[in-house]
């Protein structure tokens, strides 16, 4: 089963925004999150939760998405996260995507069981909404192309960890990684495979 336009055909609004963000379980890197308004017209054809895609098709479509879409992306730095915890992080990051628009949607989708707080407009939370609407699976696929972009930059500068290809996850590179040269200043201080390996006394 793949996501369709149903949820946004009952709702009947003119510009319905798709939220979903990438990045809140990773070691290291931005929170990011995408919001995205579909003209109904123009839907892209294979839209699906990001994670049932291959990177390839993922960037096709996130190509077409921005052609077609109106857009809006958002992040919340490593700084935020450790200050405010993943959790607000992330919905800061929505809040940003959504403000990025340009102009306020009609009414907002959100993909998981809660609605970030401040958010310019009417929404609702979606479970599993990156499998039920395609407006959300856009903004899934918009969020994580952005942000693998952007593990792959700053890659580039911290070549030891492997993030082109873990993106910042806590693979066994990754360990292997951070015991040998220690965290940099992309890793999240507040999560505690880092919190212990700078304070082991503490763990």
């Amino acid at each position: 089963m793949k996501p369709d336009y149903e949820i946004e055909r009952v709702l009947n609004h003119a510009r319905i925004a798709g939220m979903d963000e990438v990045g809140r379980g990773p070691w290291a890197g931005p929170v990011t999150a995408a919001a995205v308004i579909l003209d109904p017209e123009a839907i892209p054809e294979g839209l699906n939760d990001s994670k049932q895609l291959s990177e390839k098709r993922r960037v096709a479509l996130a190509e077409i998405i921005h052609a077609t879409a109106e857009v809006g992306i958002g992040s919340a730095s490593v700084e935020e996260i450790d200050a405010m915890n993943i959790v607000q992080a992330t919905f800061l990051a929505m809040r940003r995507a959504v403000n990025a628009l340009g102009t306020i949607p009609d009414y907002a989708l959100v993909d998981g069981n809660r609605v970030p707080s401040g958010l310019p407009c009417e929404a609702q939370a979606v479970v599993k909404g990156d499998g039920r609407s395609v407006s959300i699976a856009a903004a899934s696929i918009v969020a994580k192309v952005h942000r693998d972009a952007h593990m792959t930059e700053l890659a580039r500068d911290f070549p030891a960890y492997g993030w082109e290809t873990n993106r910042g996850y806590g693979t066994q590179k990754h360990q292997v990684s951070l015991l040998s040269h220690g965290p940099c200043l992309h890793h999240r201080r507040s999560f505690k495979p880092i919190h212990n390996i700078l304070y082991p006394a503490k763990s």
